[in-house]
């Protein structure tokens, strides 16, 4: 399983907002070209997101199912693309006067399940910090636009 983790300058109701936004959360976080709500209120179980995610001349199609939402506390996720499929599990705790968000990614079927090794964890570790960053970011930008500078 690849973890990893970042504190966030910010209370955890303000990465919850980002997280429970479908369009923010697949378009500016997962860092996905289109996306759309499919079926359900995201994040509520069973809701899902659809999405197509381009790589240089590659575009690949899929979704995204909300497995378990607690909310400002865990949203886990079943991601599903055309080439495999994993679990990813986000946890966020209140850490001083910001939060510390946990991502969590096991793989359940296609290449990195198949071929899972720590050459794939460490690829893994690695998305997971782009999106932490990526999360970060778009919370930061987000409280300065409702609240100034924060």
């Amino acid at each position: 399983m690849a973890q990893w983790n970042r504190f966030i300058e910010a209370p955890p109701d303000a990465v919850w907002a980002v997280l429970s936004d479908g369009r923010s959360y697949a378009r500016f976080v997962v860092g996905t070209h289109e996306s759309w709500e499919q079926d359900g209120q995201w994040p509520v179980p069973g809701a899902e997101l659809g999405y197509i995610l381009k790589l240089g001349p590659w575009s690949y199609r899929g979704r995204t199912l909300s497995r378990l939402c607690e909310p400002i506390h865990r949203l886990e996720l079943e991601v599903q693309t055309d080439v495999g499929s994993a679990r990813v599990a986000f946890r966020i705790e209140p850490w001083g006067d910001g939060t510390l968000v946990l991502v969590d990614e096991h793989p359940l079927r296609g290449p990195a399940a198949r071929w899972h090794n720590s050459a794939v964890d460490a690829l893994m570790r690695w998305r997971n910090r782009k999106i932490l960053d990526r999360l970060a970011h778009v919370v930061a930008s987000t409280r300065e636009k409702t609240h100034g500078r924060a």
